[in-house]
């Protein structure tokens, strides 16, 4: 019995098949596939790296058994196709050989294998068939599926649990919710059907029992074939708990784990419910989970923001599920479950719940995460790796967030290692997260680094203000600048006002703030800081020159962002400051020159950060290796001064 978290260290049989602890990798999809749906060498080590990392089974996500009408975007892999079973066997190779279970998620669109969808391109050429016919706002038309379709999906659904089998994968997973194909037809708002497939629940569960029916015919009777469907649609008119309930039990006796999910992709604010936002709290969704648990005898499966093993060690010693499934923070780390086991819960890197990550794949389709540089570069950063030649001696400028990886990382590889902090202690402005309640881990990221530094062979040196002549003296063979970023202040009459904050000091200085607060600057930082306000019951305004807040935030973050901001904020938009008084600011709108003050008792500026050029500068040509990173270079996210140490100094 594991000493730390006995009940998530526990092994589980499902359908005869052991798992050696309770934590599933949940689905995740890949869009560096090849264009004909082939895994590639990178996704291998992808979800290799989440194996070596200690989860039971890792599962593959958007894989489609019907290409030509369940292929929801571009880089979906094809199991409709013999010539994508090289790379599924590596992959389940890869997998196995850590001691993890692979599986795979079978996936079908339904009628967004015709439509445009937010996870990519190349699918709207094709005709759409739905549950029933619609016309969308958008333009597109759906068809309504006919019965023949129907059939041949459903022989689709058992060539290719056959398929994946065959490849060596140790179970499937049969994907439900979320909106795509069995959820459409699951859906009372989508279903409109008169046939033996729409009407009463039943009815409307008939497809996925056929292909449930027609996996477990392909697969046998000993190998798990896990669910995965929605515990409430959240939509007006969509499937509630209770509904979900009732399912449950219809296909009990057709699968062997039930992973218990909620929401519509495609629908407007809710895959930030799915994928929980950092407004929502940690295992908001395992509710869903735990009732559904109540009313069937097999295994349930927990998922939505499971972050920390407290967390998924209270889930399952509760009872309100038999597992939990892991998908973002086994990006942020995934040696989650080796950490947890073996006493290290300290070191686990938190995810950030920024969407990085989703907003990534959909831009570049490539994988990545804000606090983890590893991910996307698995396949480099396991075998190019040679030891330094010489042992360097490595001077940081800066301890926030990118000095200290750059000390960890330029320590782990044996060289010398000074870290000067010109304040008394380490973080730069990650310190101040501790001030917002949903930036915890954000400030928990801080702490896990700090930890970090402090258990590495580095010499920190604080209040240490570094100067070219101080790093003539100490002689260093490279030089890492990581100085940060200074907020910009605007040249507005009355900014100089007692009644004028920083928006960097926001949080620190809450007492100081009066009940009408004005932000100025409605950017992702402006927007964040109003709505941590506006949760403490201030009257928060928003005033931002351009027509639209935030613009620098991802698509998924935004998803999360524009709902609070709108719930505890009031925000003026196409208005500029005039002038700061004691009253409040006067603004202006950029467009007809009216003029109006909006009242405020602390004006609160945040227009964004102006990089430190000439510190960066004032160290040029010192030291031949001569590095400046992060925000001292381009102003961002903790992105940037993350994976530029990491890389730096990985290859000193």
């Amino acid at each position: 019995m594991n000493k730390y978290y006995p009940n998530l260290f526990s092994p589980i049989r499902i359908n005869g098949v052991r798992f050696k602890n309770r934590i599933i990798a949940a689905p995740t999809g890949m869009m560096d596939l090849t264009p004909d749906g082939r895994l590639t060498v990178f996704d291998v080590n992808y979800y290799e790296l989440k194996a070596m990392g200690g989860a039971a089974a890792v599962t593959l996500g958007e894989s489609i058994t019907d290409t030509q009408t369940g292929e929801s975007h571009n880089r979906q892999i094809h199991l409709d196709d013999p010539e994508s079973m090289p790379g599924l066997t590596h992959v389940a190779m890869a997998i196995k050989r850590h001691g993890a279970l692979a599986n795979i998620e079978l996936s079908h669109g339904g009628k967004y294998g015709g439509l445009n969808s937010i996870g990519g391109e190349g699918t709207a050429d094709r005709t759409s068939y739905g549950p029933s016919e619609e016309d969308l706002p958008t333009g597109e038309h759906v068809y309504e599926m006919p019965v023949e379709l129907i059939q041949h999906i459903v022989k689709a659904y058992g060539i290719a649990a056959k398929r994946v089998k065959d490849c060596g994968f140790d179970m499937i997973n049969v994907h439900a919710g979320h909106g795509w194909l069995f959820n459409q037809f699951l859906s009372p708002v989508q279903n409109h059907r008169t046939d033996e497939f729409g009407g009463s629940l039943e009815n409307r569960a008939r497809f996925l029992m056929m292909a449930l029916d027609e996996c477990r015919k392909a697969v046998g009777p000993r190998f798990p074939i896990e669910v995965r469907m929605n515990g409430d649609d959240f939509m007006k008119g969509g499937m509630t708990l209770e509904d979900y309930v009732e399912l449950a039990k219809l296909i009990e006796d057709k699968v062997d784990l039930f992973n218990i999910s909620c929401g519509f992709h495609e629908e407007d604010g809710l895959f930030v419910r799915t994928h929980p936002h950092m407004f929502l709290k940690h295992g908001c969704n395992v509710y869903l989970a735990a009732e559904i648990k109540k009313h069937v005898n097999k295994p349930v499966a927990a998922v939505g923001a499971i972050s920390t093993p407290e967390l998924a060690e209270e889930i399952i010693a509760s009872g309100q599920a038999d597992m939990v499934e892991i998908g973002r923070e086994l990006l942020a780390d995934p040696y989650f479950p080796k950490k947890s086991m073996t006493g290290h819960a300290d070191d686990i890197t938190p995810c950030q719940r920024c969407y990085h990550c989703f907003e990534n794949i959909v831009r570049s389709t490539s994988v990545e995460c804000a606090v983890n540089p590893v991910i996307g570069h698995e396949l480099d950063c396991k075998y190019y790796d040679p030891a330094p030649t010489t042992r360097k001696k490595v001077l940081i400028v800066g301890g926030g967030i990118g000095g200290m990886e750059a000390a960890i990382t330029a320590a782990g590889r044996g060289h010398e290692v000074i870290l000067c902090e010109k304040s008394d202690s380490l973080g730069g402005a990650l310190k101040l997260a501790k001030y917002v309640d949903f930036k915890e881990a954000l400030y928990e990221l801080e702490q896990v680094f700090e930890r970090r530094v402090r258990k590495a062979a580095v010499e920190i040196r604080y209040n240490t203000e570094v100067t070219p002549e101080y790093v003539m003296a100490e002689g260093p063979d490279v030089l890492i600048v990581a100085v940060g970023a200074d907020p910009v202040i605007p040249h507005i009459p009355g900014v100089d006002r007692d009644n004028v904050i920083l928006g960097v000091d926001a949080e620190a200085e809450i007492d100081k703030i009066g009940k009408k607060v004005a932000i100025i600057g409605g950017g992702l930082i402006g927007c964040e800081t109003a709505i941590n306000l506006g949760m403490q019951n201030r009257d928060v305004t928003i005033i931002e020159m351009r027509s639209e807040l935030a613009p620098e935030a991802n698509m998924f973050h935004k998803m999360a962002v524009q709902p609070m901001v709108e719930k505890y904020t009031t925000a003026m938009t196409g208005v500029a400051a005039k002038e700061f008084n004691e009253k409040g600011v006067v603004v202006k709108n950029v467009e007809t020159g009216e003029e109006i003050l909006v009242e405020a008792d602390t004006i609160i500026l945040s227009v964004g950060l102006r990089s430190r050029t000439e510190d960066v500068e004032k160290f040029e040509g010192l030291v031949d290796e001569y590095y400046p990173i992060g925000n001292c270079v381009k102003p961002g996210q903790v992105t940037g001064a993350i994976h530029d140490a990491y890389f730096v100094t990985r290859d000193l």
